[in-house]
């Protein structure tokens, strides 16, 4: 039997082959089990399938050509060719929104001299974006079917990004954060009906998606009901803080709950470039924020050289900046590495939080160069010098966690952080123009000696 091949042999075999070829050149959501032969998917199995990850072979029964309804099931985590996709790339696009609100008042802030007492209202708005974010986005990493419930629940999320965004100002202006908490709500509600759906149709995972589901419904409920009690003045303005700081911590331990019966199937290079494509939404705020500083220094004086010397090097910064970040791809180090990835992705908020922060400095930076702010110019020095501090370090310590090889010498970073905090000191006697280009200097510097230290 195994020498004879007749006609319908061969015609077997042939479609054997292009069913092999069609499972392991698509994405894993679009290759159902019932469209492949038994002959075509052993042999996709034997030669293709990684054998270290029996989840990997998990795969919606649905055929692609049907995006109606599909059994949300667990994504593999060696899924090749795995790429944001277009939804996901929407849903960036309406944090823009929020990032460019919350940076936009930090800038106006430090404009009027009450930097730090707009920093904690900026850290708080700034955490329950980030958070929204970055639950969706392992949630998708693990089990992004691109049906239409899918979506529609993301685009629900999407109209609570927008909500929170608009009560921005009222939040970091006059500690109101009922619009910002309605937002957050509507973001949440439609994750937990992600992760019903997910404990529905995934038997495999059901443990865990009900935890998620049990997890972010009960921190829900404990947002809305420290906004009650603060409105109604039962909790009091020197517990609301604290208050904020304790459902953080518990906000946090979710996920770390919530996995310790089954992880999810997060893609590791998947996670790697949706961060990075955050961080990329980071820098253009920053480019805006300069942009808007530019408009209001134009509006209000003639080009001046503080003017260009700030503009040009607000410009150099954030392209060092940028270079620094994506010296390394996080992808491998994520995947031979999976048991950091919470310190990883964690430690992102504050990567994220400085990036804006930067951004909101050089705003003020470039506009006062046009006309005078209530800010001194020290002031105005540390709002650029602490956030590009912080990113230096936080960056290091990122990479520190997943890459086997160094990446950024702790000694080049210890030692540009300690002059970059310095740097201000200075700026009553040279100005912040000075400063600002100091600053940038000495980024285009350490990415100089990093890529050197590459080479060799």
């Amino acid at each position: 039997m195994a020498g004879y091949t007749s006609p319908s042999g061969r015609q077997l075999r042939q479609d054997s082959l292009s069913a092999c070829d069609s499972f392991t050149e698509t994405p894993l959501i679009a290759c159902p089990r019932a469209e492949l032969s038994q002959t075509g998917m052993l042999s996709c199995l034997s030669d293709k399938t990684d054998s270290r990850s029996d989840r990997s072979e998990s795969l919606p029964p649905a055929s692609s050509r049907s995006q109606i309804r599909i059994r949300m099931s667990a994504r593999a985590i060696d899924e090749p060719h795995r790429v944001s996709s277009p939804l996901e790339l929407l849903f960036d696009l309406t944090f823009v929104v929020a990032v460019a609100a919350v940076t936009a008042q930090l800038a106006h802030n430090i404009a009027d001299g009450h930097g730090l007492t707009g920093l904690i209202p900026f850290l708080q708005v700034f955490f329950a974006i980030w958070w929204a974010w970055m639950n969706f986005t392992w949630f998708a990493s693990s089990y992004d079917t691109d049906d239409v419930a899918y979506r529609l629940l993301t685009m629900v999320q999407m109209a609570g990004v927008l909500v929170l965004a608009v009560g921005v100002p009222a939040a970091a202006s006059h500690s109101n954060y009922g619009v910002v908490t309605l937002g957050y709500l509507i973001m949440r509600i439609g994750l937990v009906a992600q992760w019903l759906r997910a404990g529905l149709e995934d038997p495999a995972s059901r443990r865990t998606a009900l935890r998620y589901a049990a997890g972010v419904t009960i921190m829900q409920v404990g947002w809305v009901l420290r906004l009650f009690l603060a409105e109604t003045g039962a909790l009091p303005s020197s517990s609301e803080l604290p208050s904020f700081a304790c459902l953080v911590v518990l906000e946090l331990a979710v996920p770390w709950w919530a996995e310790r019966s089954r992880a999810t199937n997060w893609h590791p290079h998947h996670i790697a470039e949706r961060y990075g494509l955050f961080v990329i939404i980071l820098l253009g705020e920053g480019v805006l924020a300069a942009t808007r500083g530019v408009k209001g220094a134009l509006e209000a004086a003639e080009i001046s050289s503080p003017f260009v010397i700030i503009a040009i090097s607000s410009l150099v910064l954030l392209f060092a900046l940028w270079w620094l970040y994506f010296l390394a791809q996080a992808g491998e180090g994520l995947s031979s590495r999976r048991h950091r990835s919470y310190l990883w992705g964690y430690g992102h908020y504050g990567i994220f939080a400085a990036l804006a922060a930067v951004g909101a400095g050089l705003e003020v930076a470039v506009e006062q160069s046009g006309h005078e702010v209530e800010a001194s110019p020290l002031a105005l020095g540390y709002a650029v010098a602490i956030p590009v501090g912080v990113f230096l370090i936080l960056l290091w310590m990122a990479h520190a966690l997943i890459e086997a090889e160094r990446v950024i010498h702790p000694a080049a970073v210890l030692g540009s952080v300690t002059v970059i905090l310095l740097l201000p000191l200075a700026a009553p006697r040279i100005g912040v123009a000075a400063v600002v280009a100091a600053i940038a200097a000495i980024s285009v510097l350490l990415v100089a000696v990093t890529i050197a230290a590459k080479a060799d």
